[in-house]
């Protein structure tokens, strides 16, 4: 019997083919733009830890001038500091001070010419051996400002030799991934992207930094190890003397902090008298800068360099003399008043170590390498004003999660009474100078 086809059916149709489905197209934009952030990530990872090394070798190289001349520093440091400040005023304006100032000035219209003059590769080689030479001739200085600058720099200019738009989420990635790399701090680097250099903190914005970050955290591993900055500790107060050592290191390292801030706020304006002087000389003030760096680092021997073997001493709960913290202080504002290349970063710290050694000769019973720490939180968050980012950056230096409250009863104390005495945040007050 036949078949034949049913009403309402198309006996002829073909049969249908199966469709094909379209590939989603790649964006060759988006493309140029993740290699670019994980191209200068890893570009500013190494650079970070190159900075490092001669930072140190310049400092050696250093110690081991005055093991043999011990005047020598009278003559070698006014010197270096005139020859250094006329050169960078001379040449590279962009590149005097910490490089952190400059960074929040690019961030704010990052696609400009003036950010590219900022954050120009010349700058960064300018801010590079500034530094070093600043650290050869017994400068109060560190390199993690620096590395901010020049890390921002090099994300910058990557992402404009692969013509990928720059935002400023570029040149805050670019800074923030400098703070991890300088203190293997990967967190503390994205708490200092939030509180500092990003006015307006995005999604976007944040998805760059970590990835930046993260990318530089991972060459820094690779090239220098897993290391903890200050090595790993771990120390506990008990809850009553919590309630005594935290307010006091808070109000100390906030009114000294802020006092070194408003000194170097005012230097930085034109108000007139004192400030006016300074800058109508800067060569010969540099040089007077230098000599007194000189003076207070003769008589105590201690206060050259970023103080980085003194403080991590005075954390393991050795010793150092007495007046460390207060010559490290006038020798840090010394240097920053100079005008020439350098961070004020591990210098900050090493003064905040020096004044907590201070402090614990009024609690002999407790672990001086606990109060120590809150000196340096203290003092590092008056100078700074972001004490999240100090909070992150003391327990990931020193791998201590035992002090995390503490930390953060110092660090808030330490900024209420700061910004009574300095109201400006140092850096937003001194990044006007560059926009």
């Amino acid at each position: 019997m036949l078949a034949f086809p049913s009403a309402g059916t198309n006996a002829g149709a073909m049969p249908r083919m199966p469709q094909i489905r379209q590939l989603p197209t790649v964006d060759p934009m988006l493309v140029r733009s993740r290699a670019a952030a994980v191209l200068g990530a890893v570009l500013l990872g190494m650079a970070a830890i190159a900075f490092a090394d001669f930072g140190e070798l310049a400092q050696e190289i250093f110690q081991h001038s005055i093991a043999r001349y011990k005047w020598a520093p009278l003559l070698v440091t006014p010197l270096g500091f005139m020859l250094v400040a006329w050169m960078t005023r001379r040449w590279m304006p962009a590149a005097r001070g910490s490089g952190i100032p400059q960074v929040m000035a690019a961030s704010r219209n990052p696609a400009s010419e003036h950010a590219a003059k900022l954050l120009s590769p010349r700058v960064a080689l300018a801010k590079t051996g500034g530094t070093l030479a600043m650290l050869l001739t017994g400068g109060s200085v560190g390199r993690e400002g620096p590395t901010v600058q020049i890390s921002a720099a090099i994300m910058l200019h990557v992402h404009r030799v692969l013509r990928v738009p720059v935002t400023s989420g570029v040149v805050i990635a670019g800074g923030a991934a400098g703070v991890a790399a300088a203190f293997n701090t990967p967190l503390a680097g994205v708490a200092f992207a939030i509180e500092e250099l990003a006015s307006a903190f995005e999604q976007r914005v944040a998805m760059l930094v970590m990835v930046a970050v993260m990318v530089a955290g991972l060459v820094s591993l690779s090239l220098a190890g897993d290391y903890v900055y200050f090595g790993a500790t771990s120390r506990q107060l008990p809850v009553s003397t919590i309630l005594m050592v935290a307010p006091l290191a808070g109000i100390i390292g906030g009114v000294l902090g802020g006092l070194f801030a408003r000194m170097l706020v005012a230097a930085g304006q034109r108000s007139g008298g004192f400030a006016d002087m300074l800058r109508a000389r800067p060569v010969v003030t540099a040089g007077v800068c230098g000599l007194i760096v000189a003076g207070v680092g003769i008589a105590t021997g201690v206060t050259w360099g970023t103080g980085y073997d003194t403080t991590r001493a005075l954390l393991a709960g050795e010793t150092a003399p007495m007046s460390f913290g207060p010559a490290k202080f006038v020798a840090n504002l010394a240097t920053a008043l100079s005008g020439a290349p350098g961070g004020i970063f591990a210098p900050s710290l090493s003064v905040g170590a020096g004044l907590g050694q201070l402090l614990s000769l009024l609690f002999p019973a407790s672990p001086s390498g606990a109060i120590v720490l809150l000196g340096m939180i203290g003092y590092f968050a008056g100078v700074v004003r972001a004490p999240l980012t100090a909070v992150i950056l003391m327990a990931e230096m020193t791998a201590d999660r035992s002090m995390i409250l503490p930390l953060f009863v110092t660090a808030l104390i330490a900024d209420y009474v700061s910004a009574s005495i300095c109201r400006p945040k140092l850096y937003h007050a001194l990044a006007r100078q560059f926009r």
